[in-house]
């Protein structure tokens, strides 16, 4: 502590924070949220006249779990390279994807499409030459390397997009002297597949993503929603959402309890939908002026 003049006592940044642990004040503990449940709610002239705390912590899980895809901040992001198969497996908490970008030399993100282009097959069984799946002596499909694959790893994007330097003598469209004369010819196309940042599909089977050949060695950011419970360190709860995790454990545990009215079980599920309606407010930390600043974009004027 320090007196400064005035009087005025203030803190050092030791005192403030633990470690290089910036902002963690706004967060609390799973454990406390467990035992806070316990103290609030179970006991004698309480809501809960008992309670085990395994059922407690079962249904904070759950609570966390739940929250992750839709009201907390749980999306993680990856900064990745994408290497000469031009696969990367899934992080172990990945839920969904958010989304996939490419960073070029000023370290600007360029978006990366999902692509109905091409798949991945979940079984790929060897034929005979009748067409029939091959078998080992257990019964068991034998199987080989996906062929859709392999060609879809060695395609050149361009000619799937049609992009192509007017200078090089492969773009056939482009040989002609005066090349510009093609500009604004090419109708029908849809932006799916007129893109040039390239294209990604997902392997649900191997847990994987694939990417087109042109983002081989490229730098990207996978951007992914956690299911909040991988590591330890990830079962930090808001203190904005706090009041929202005790309305549903409440709810979980009533719902489940033969004994308890179904007008109170009733009541408990209004106050979970209230609480969390809230936390998703003040979580979703908007901002008027940046709203503002980004819409300011509709008033630019055009020059032809």
């Amino acid at each position: 502590m320090a007196i400064p003049n005035g009087g005025l006592i203030t803190q050092t940044n030791e005192q403030y924070y633990d470690g290089n642990d910036y902002g963690s004040y706004k967060y609390t503990s799973m454990n406390d949220v467990i035992n806070n449940f316990l103290i609030s709610y179970v006991g004698d002239d309480k809501i809960f006249p008992a309670v085990k705390r395994t059922d407690v912590v079962f249904h904070a899980k759950r609570a966390m779990q739940e929250f992750s895809y839709d009201t907390l901040k749980s999306i993680k992001s990856q900064e990745l390279t994408v290497p000469n198969n031009l696969t990367l497996a899934m992080p172990q908490d990945y839920v969904n994807y958010v989304k996939l970008s490419w960073v070029d030399s000023l370290g600007v993100k360029h978006i990366i499409q999902p692509t109905r282009l091409t798949s991945n097959p979940s079984e790929i069984p060897l034929q005979d030459g009748d067409g029939i799946p091959t078998q080992d002596n257990t019964g068991e499909n034998i199987t080989g390397t996906s062929i859709t694959e392999e060609r879809w790893a060695e395609a050149d994007t361009k000619k799937i997009t049609g992009v192509y330097d007017p200078f090089f003598e492969d773009a056939d469209t482009y040989i002609a002297p005066d090349y510009k004369t093609t500009y604004g010819q090419r109708f029908g196309l849809t932006p799916e597949s007129t893109q040039i940042n390239g294209w990604f599909t997902i392997d649900d089977s191997e847990g994987k993503f694939s990417f087109s050949s042109n983002l081989v060695d490229k730098v990207i950011i996978l951007e992914y929603i956690s299911d909040g419970l991988a590591y330890t360190e990830d079962t930090k709860i808001p203190k904005l959402a706090e009041e929202a995790f005790y309305a549903y454990i409440a709810y979980a545990i009533a719902a489940v309890r033969p004994t308890i009215p179904e007008y109170i079980i009733n009541r408990f599920k209004k106050e979970k939908r209230a609480k969390l309606r809230n936390a998703k407010l003040r979580i979703s930390n908007i901002k008027i002026e940046e709203i503002t600043q980004v819409f300011r974009n509709k008033s630019k004027i055009i020059k032809h």
